[in-house]
């Protein structure tokens, strides 16, 4: 049987991780269950924080033209990726950690960075006094045959957002939860994915390789 991978994250992520499962040996379903899209906002006085903090690929990519004034501070990311993208966005990440949100704001704390301006979605899970929206995933429509169409599949999920949503369209579409099997980036998203799957994985760590090689083992 071929074994198959359902990447449910937004694009450009989605094309990324299939074009990584296609590498692996996998056969890949796209299935976005969100698009992402720039959110307006104003960035605040540098001088009030001592560091950026990402915990997504996304707030570098959307931040837009009010990321300027804010690159003289130095940035901690979630993940390489997050890290990536802040780098393109022109700041100078101090760590990008392998762990999830927690880890990298502790290790910041650590190195004397106690002021952190988080720059993420309308929707997180990381509550920080300095957060700032700069950007929103809506909400993508799904047909139930799609669902329907990720029997056997094992997917990958990005955020715990992503798990709650999966949940809801399997369970609309009357489908069976132990029809799929799922691999989350991290504890808390694994947390979230609720009960009655065929399995449910977390990644060594919060990246595609990983999250894939955990795909792995739950179908060798």
């Amino acid at each position: 049987m071929t074994r198959r991978i359902a990447v449910l994250r937004p694009e450009p992520g989605n094309a990324a991780t299939v074009a990584r499962v296609t590498a692996a040996g996998w056969q890949a379903i796209a299935l976005p269950l969100f698009a992402v899209r720039p959110l307006a906002w104003s960035a605040p006085d540098p001088a009030d924080f001592d560091a950026v903090l990402f915990t997504s690929a996304n707030a570098a990519r959307h931040g837009g033209a009010a990321l300027a004034s804010l690159r003289g501070l130095p940035a901690f990311a979630v993940g390489e990726n997050s890290a990536q993208a802040a780098r393109a966005a022109g700041f100078d990440v101090k760590a990008a950690g392998g762990g999830d949100a927690a880890a990298i704001i502790a290790q910041a704390r650590s190195l004397g960075h106690a002021r952190l301006l988080h720059l993420g979605g309308q929707e997180r899970a990381v509550d920080l006094p300095g957060a700032i929206a700069v950007y929103a995933s809506d909400p993508l429509p799904i047909d139930g045959a799609d669902v329907a169409g990720l029997a056997g599949a094992v997917a990958l999920l990005h955020s715990a957002r992503a798990a709650r949503r999966l949940a809801e369209l399997v369970d609309s579409a009357g489908m069976a939860r132990d029809a799929l099997a799922l691999v989350a980036i991290s504890p808390a998203v694994a947390e979230a994915t609720g009960t009655g799957w065929r399995a449910v994985a977390t990644a060594a760590v919060p990246r595609d390789d990983a999250m894939i090689a955990a795909a792995c083992a739950l179908v060798d």
